[in-house]
C-alpha cells in the first residue's frame, strides 16, 4: 500500500509539472506568435520588374517633417515655376489648388485680374523658383511654416531675379491621388517679392 501511495503522489506530482509546463509553454508559444502577427502586419512587399521589395509601415509622425516640407516646396513649385503657354500655366495652378485653402485661390485671382499670366504668354516670359529654406514648427497645431527662396524670371532681354518669402500654416487632411502628402495649406500670404537684380540677356 505504500508503495501503491507514494508511486500515486509521485504520478500526480508529474502530472502537474507537465500541466504546469504545457500551460507555460503554450503561453509562449502565443506571445511569440502574436508578436510574430504584430511585426509581419506592418510589413508590406512590392513587385517591382518581377522582383519584391520590402516595404516598412510607418506612423504618420515619424515622417511628418519631411512629408510637410515637400509639400510646401511641390506647392511653391507648381504656383510660381510658370511658362508662357496657357496650357502648363492651368495645369500647375490647378495642382498647386488641390494642396491649398482659399488663400491661395485668391492670390491667383488677384494675379489674374492683374494681367499677369497674360503679360506671361505675350511677353514669352518663363519663371522658375528656387527653394532655399522651409521653417517649419512641429509643436504646434495647424503646423507654421516660413518658406524662403527666390525666382528667376527670364524674358527675352533680360533675367530678373526676385527674392521670395511666404507664410502659413498646415492642416491635416485625408490623402488623396491629387494630394498624396494629406497636407493642406491655410492662411497662406506672401510676406516678401522685392527684384533682387535685373541681368542683360
Amino acid at each position: 500500500m505504500k508503495n501503491i501511495d507514494s508511486a500515486f503522489r509521485y504520478v500526480r506530482l508529474f502530472t502537474i509539472i507537465i500541466v504546469i509546463g504545457s500551460l507555460l509553454l503554450d503561453g509562449v508559444v502565443f506571445f511569440k506568435s502574436y508578436q510574430l502577427s504584430a511585426s509581419s502586419q506592418s510589413k508590406i512587399y512590392v513587385l517591382a520588374s518581377g522582383k519584391a521589395i520590402e516595404a516598412f509601415g510607418s506612423v504618420r509622425k515619424d515622417n511628418l517633417g519631411v512629408e510637410a516640407r515637400d509639400h510646401i516646396k511641390r506647392f511653391h513649385e507648381y504656383f510660381f515655376t510658370l511658362a508662357p503657354d496657357d496650357d502648363q500655366i492651368r495645369m500647375g495652378i490647378q495642382k498647386a489648388l488641390y494642396m491649398a485653402d482659399g488663400s491661395a485661390r485668391n492670390i491667383y485671382s488677384s494675379l489674374q485680374e492683374n494681367n499677369y499670366y497674360a503679360q506671361l504668354i505675350s511677353g514669352n516670359v518663363s519663371q522658375e523658383v528656387m527653394i532655399d529654406s522651409v521653417q517649419l514648427n512641429l509643436n504646434a497645431y495647424p503646423y507654421y511654416f516660413r518658406l524662403y527662396g527666390s525666382e528667376k524670371i527670364v524674358r527675352p532681354v533680360s533675367t530678373t531675379y526676385r527674392s521670395l518669402v511666404t507664410e502659413g500654416y498646415l492642416r491635416e487632411v485625408p490623402r488623396s491621388d491629387n494630394n498624396p502628402h494629406g497636407l493642406l495649406i491655410e492662411k497662406w500670404s506672401i510676406l516678401e517679392n522685392k527684384d533682387l537684380k535685373t541681368v542683360a540677356r
